[in-house]
């Protein structure tokens, strides 16, 4: 099975997750627009309620009619044409203590209203559980003469608004459809874009491709610096040779073979030290001086090589590096860069790399490790990518990266080779 995962193409993958992300919003869209619905229902059967309740409160057939001894009589067939007319379940209307003159079942007539009977004249709406079941309903006053003279209550029961939403359902459905097929759409032309970009690569190639690309980048530049520091001074001893300043040369040469072999020996304490690494810490000296930052370096002789590949032990500390060098260059003085090798836990390598510079906010610290942001101008050659990089590349093996403050800090634990 995870050898499947390994050899699924990345335009594939990408397919199956932009899929999943769309069918899960889709999901979620029609869960929300049929609460919408539902909401909208109930909204609706309040205001209804309300209304004819309020306008039977004041009809002069029912003020009058309520006080009446045979106010059944008269006021039950108004009740009964109201409630077909208006699309309610239930007119009930009562005297002022709450016993029913008028129902949907005679057979409850005077007995007690089943719901609350405000004690100031107001109007309430309000969901209750009566005869009918529960249902949202308004109950209003009757007033004569400035004296309650009964109440008279209008209702929706809640079996009426769910079925008033299933009219609804099919134009819920048709925008829940209509988004999945824009979402897979959208899903298909990104496979296809993928696909022209990647063909039929898997995810992890074109990750390896990425690490290669970056690893030939930064030990290039490193490698470019230190042969660049050496033809320099080379061409400076040179010509003070050819001035017949002899000691002056000497000292020129014996300086680069000092500082060259300082890190050389360093790196060659190691018991299981990466020689590619090596080769590239001593580039990045000379990259450092180069641009004017101090450069130390602290290999511990008991650091264990990493289970990187060479190509990805590379990218991830060339990336570390070069964000190091960026930001000490462009920082206060005195501007340095420090690195250090250590074992840590079991078989297990820390670096870490600090550099003097302005530091990262704090609020864009978890940040820099995604793909694509970068706290680089926005024309920075690999903007956005080195960290995203040196991130994917650890976790893969089983290892993690971490940022402090004061002074900024990166650290990564990698695993050490297995002997």
């Amino acid at each position: 099975m995870a050898e499947a995962t390994r050899r699924t193409s990345a335009a594939s993958r990408v397919f199956l997750i932009v899929a999943a992300a769309v069918t899960v919003l889709v999901a979620v869209l029609a869960v929300v627009l049929v609460l919408d619905a539902q909401r909208s229902a109930r909204t609706e059967a309040e205001e209804v309620t309300r209304a004819v309740a309020a306008s039977l409160a004041v009809m002069p057939g029912v003020v009058d009619g309520v006080g009446e001894p045979d106010a059944s009589t008269l006021l039950q067939p108004v009740a009964v044409q109201v409630m077909d007319g208006a699309g309610v379940d239930f007119v009930t209307i009562m005297t002022p203590d709450g016993v029913r003159i008028t129902h949907r079942d005679p057979a409850e007539i005077g007995r007690p209203y089943l719901g609350t009977v405000p004690d100031e004249p107001v109007a309430v709406t309000e969901e209750f559980a009566g005869t009918l079941g529960p249902s949202v309903r308004t109950i209003a006053p009757i007033v004569r003469d400035g004296e309650i003279a009964g109440w008279v209550s209008v209702g929706v029961t809640i079996g009426s608004i769910a079925s008033d939403i299933v009219p609804r359902l099919p134009s819920v459905l048709a925008i829940t459809l209509a988004v999945l097929g824009a979402g897979l759409l959208g899903a298909w032309l990104a496979r296809r874009t993928t696909r022209a970009v990647a063909g039929d690569l898997p995810a992890g190639a074109i990750r390896d491709a990425v690490a290669s690309y970056e690893s030939v980048r930064t030990l290039g530049e490193a490698l470019r610096a230190q042969t660049h520091e050496h033809g320099n001074r080379m061409h400076t001893a040179v010509s003070l040779l050819e001035l017949g300043r002899t000691r002056e040369a000497i000292e020129i040469l014996t300086e680069t073979s000092r500082q060259s072999q300082a890190l050389v020996d360093q790196v060659a304490a190691r018991r299981e030290g990466d020689p590619t690494v090596g080769a590239l810490l001593l580039g990045k000296a000379a990259q450092a001086r180069e641009r004017g930052v101090d450069w130390s370096a602290d290999i511990d002789p008991a650091a264990p090589r990493s289970a990187l590949s060479p190509v990805d032990a590379v990218s991830v500390v060339g990336n570390l590096i070069d964000n190091a060098l960026d930001a000490a260059a462009a920082g206060p003085s005195p501007r340095w860069v420090h690195v250090r090798f250590a074992p840590t836990g079991e078989r297990m390598l820390r670096i870490d790399v600090s550099d003097s510079g302005a530091g990262i906010p704090a609020e864009l610290r978890e940040r820099v490790f995604e793909h694509g942001f970068s706290t680089k101008p926005a024309d920075a050659a690999g903007r956005g990518v080195g960290l995203a990089l040196v991130r994917s590349i650890a976790e893969s093996a089983g290892g993690a990266v971490s940022l402090a403050a004061a002074p900024t800090t990166f650290s990564v634990t990698l695993p050490g080779r297995s002997s």
